[in-house]
């Protein structure tokens, strides 16, 4: 199929470096000399026909800009496939014959049955500070999130260095444990209680005993949100259960993770994943993700990339344990 003008959108949560991989997508498809629309607000802006010719201009100085230019959101009415119907015919309206949307698994499902249901050629870029995706090392955003983590949790050990105290720091991570992992070695956390791992509240305490007998005067558990030990105050409650004159303060980092201006790997990996997708599709490439694995790029099929989850690194884990003592 020739590919005669491209649509391009950011669907789901936001993450740093969406701004960078809408610029090129935007400029490729120009240097190509394709039509280039932007939708906004997702699956909801294709339904509401909510589309804006691009040129080069639109997308000046948003390099270095955090969240997304395009908007986002989460489209109830697009899991239906009158939805979906309504907005295939949308892009027909506006001689579109290529999709490049920008997310996590959710948008790549929608993408997903939107070719499969109507046979629109879509790519998927992933945008998601979760580095969940399968098919890539580092999906955009999850650089600049953990980097935002370790910024938060070097200030907050600095104020446990000056009382002696115990800080519980929950990061995001509903399913994936990624950046609770790699942003508790890079800090020195006592323990790492991630969604993929069985930890038990023995185990804890006993890391907290080694932390005393090690005579630390700061610790910091790092816990991701979906773990499976519980909310930070109620792993919280059960450490003073067994060490009642214990300090413990409990942080929650929250939406602060998804701001702020993309660091260089997350803006060099959109650009290098924007200039990927427009090409991809334009030489037939449909229904896939595109990827950077090892520094090489890879198109993965989109399902493939949705229901074969990345999987933790354990050796990290283990190094975390290590260095922890």
């Amino acid at each position: 199929m020739s590919i005669k003008n491209i649509a391009v959108l950011t669907s789901g949560g936001d993450a740093p470096g969406m701004n960078a991989a809408i610029r090129a997508v935007v400029r490729t498809a120009i240097f190509y000399k394709k039509k280039i629309y932007g939708v906004s607000r997702g699956y909801d802006g294709l339904i509401e026909n909510s589309f804006a010719e691009l040129d080069s201009k639109s997308v000046k100085g948003i390099l270095a800009q955090g969240g997304t230019v395009l908007k986002s959101a989460r489209s109830s009415l697009f899991k239906t496939k009158e939805g979906r119907e309504k907005a295939a015919k949308n892009l027909k309206s506006h001689g579109v014959n290529g999709l490049i949307v920008i997310g996590g698994d959710g948008t790549f499902t929608g993408a997903h049955l939107l070719h499969e249901e109507f046979r629109i050629p879509v790519i998927g870029i992933p945008g998601t500070i979760d580095n969940d995706l399968f098919g890539t090392d580092f999906t955009i955003g999850y650089d600049t999130a953990t980097n935002t983590v370790i910024n938060c949790i070097d200030k907050i050990r600095d104020t446990a260095n000056s009382h002696n105290r115990l800080f519980i720091v929950e990061v995001m991570g509903r399913d994936a444990g990624f950046i609770a992992l790699s942003a508790g070695v890079a800090t020195g956390a006592l323990e790492i209680i991630l969604p993929e791992m069985n930890t038990s509240i023995d185990e804890l305490l006993d890391s907290v005993q080694r932390g005393a007998e090690n005579k630390k005067i700061s610790n910091i558990i790092v816990v991701a949100e979906g773990n499976r030990l519980g909310t930070p105050f109620e792993i919280s409650s059960e450490i003073l259960s067994k060490y009642p004159n214990m300090d413990i303060k409990v942080t929650i980092l929250g939406h602060v993770q998804r701001g702020g201006s993309p660091t260089t790997l997350d803006r060099v990996n959109a650009s290098i994943m924007g200039v990927a997708a427009v090409e991809g599709i334009l030489n037939d490439k449909s229904d896939v993700m595109v990827g950077l694995l090892n520094n090489k790029l890879e198109y993965t099929f989109l399902q493939q990339a949705i229901y074969n989850k990345a999987p933790i690194d354990i050796e990290l884990r283990r190094i975390a344990k290590i260095l922890s003592t």
